[in-house]
């Protein structure tokens, strides 16, 4: 089983889905580092040498910012918006969604569970 900037790469998969399991690489960028290196999308996962593994490791080190360095990049810019006061700022504060969705009906994924007035 391969592993790669901390994350071991699922079996029996392709390599161009087996490499989004990588926070911070999705499907563009997995094709990316594929052509890379010169490897096929439809590579097994379970096929690949380890003269694959480093160099699709050596690719993601050295052009990729992935795991705990991405999500701590993401977490600084919504800490940056939450300070500034901007819109999008308060709407991550106030945990409403901030990309124009409808909160009348719907938005229970960042609302959370409703809760009833009058309930005694």
């Amino acid at each position: 089983m391969a592993r790669i900037a901390g994350i071991d790469l699922p079996k029996n998969k392709h390599m161009e889905i087996a490499l989004t399991y990588i926070h911070g690489i999705g499907k563009t960028s997995a094709r990316q580092i594929l052509d890379k290196i010169n490897l096929a999308y439809n590579a097994n996962s379970d096929d690949i040498t380890d003269q694959d593994v480093t160099a699709i490791r050596k690719v993601i080190e050295t052009e990729y910012v992935v795991e705990g360095d991405r999500r701590r990049e993401v977490a600084m810019d919504i800490k940056r918006l939450m300070d500034l006061g901007c819109y999008r700022g308060l709407r991550h504060r106030k945990g409403l969604p901030c990309r124009g969705q409808r909160t009348s009906t719907n938005a229970r994924t960042r609302k959370g569970p409703r809760r009833v007035a009058g309930k005694k």
